[in-house]
Parts: structure tokens; sequence; C-alpha cells
């Protein structure tokens, strides 16, 4: 079974593969489950998805604590 990192990131590849689909053949509407959206709501909708995948990539990161004791 694929990691969280793993699923996150290939969400976020696959959205950013659906976004270049929009942009080189746009059209004036789109099914977003059961609903009609626009061009630009999906876009927007999608690029929020790959905001938030870049926000839970960026918890997995290493990160370094600086700090200094004193006795």
């Amino acid at each position: 079974m694929p990691s969280d990192v793993e699923q996150i990131e290939t969400i976020r590849t696959l959205t950013l593969a659906q976004l270049a689909d929009m942009h080189a053949d746009p059209s004036t509407g789109y099914q977003f489950g059961s609903e009609d959206v626009t061009w630009a709501e999906l876009v927007s909708r999608l690029e929020q998805t790959v905001d938030w995948c870049d926000e839970k990539l960026a918890g997995y990161e290493p990160f370094e604590v600086r700090s200094e004791g004193t006795t």
C-alpha cells in the first residue's frame, strides 16, 4: 500500500495533468460530480487541490529547530 506521501504526490501529479489538459483544450463547461461548473471554476478548484497537496507535502519534509541551552 502506498504511503501517505506517495498518495498525495499521485493526487498532485494527476491534478496537474488535468490542469494541463484543460489549458490545452478549454471547454465552456464541465461536470464536477453532479454539478455543472465553468472552466474557470474547475481550474480554481483544481489549483486549490494542488495547493492542498503542497501544504501536506511540506508537512512531511524534514525540518530543523535551532535551540540554545544554558546552564
